[in-house]
């Protein structure tokens, strides 16, 4: 009986994934992301929270979707952002799955992937 609950418990919650997952596209011209009808840059100031985030970023080593480079003045290009704590262009959640985008943090060469 157990098996039986936890095996209705998992198709519940993947539906409920599948049902609440989010439309999410990557535009290289504008270096920009949009989720849920909301567009949001990929440069610019970022706030990394736990909760209520504007987007949800994976950080890996090959296969990202976007090189950011991580600056302390001048995030007014694509790829380039600064840490901020207040007044934030957008709010980022770092996560291990269901990321709207992979990027990958380089020292130089920052922009959206092909």
């Amino acid at each position: 009986m157990t098996k039986r609950l936890f095996f209705i418990v998992f198709i519940a919650f993947a539906i409920l994934n599948i049902a609440t997952a989010s439309d999410v596209t990557i535009d290289k011209e504008n270096c920009t992301i949009t989720k849920d009808g909301k567009t949001y840059y990929l440069y610019g100031k970022v706030k990394i929270v736990d909760s209520f985030e504007d987007i949800k970023v994976k950080i890996v080593d090959a296969f990202e979707d976007a090189d950011i480079k991580i600056v302390d003045a001048f995030e007014n290009s694509c790829g380039k952002v600064k840490i901020v704590e207040h007044f934030e262009d957008v709010k980022v959640k770092i996560v291990d799955s269901f990321e709207d985008i992979k990027i990958k943090i380089v020292d130089a060469f920052e922009g959206i992937k092909e």
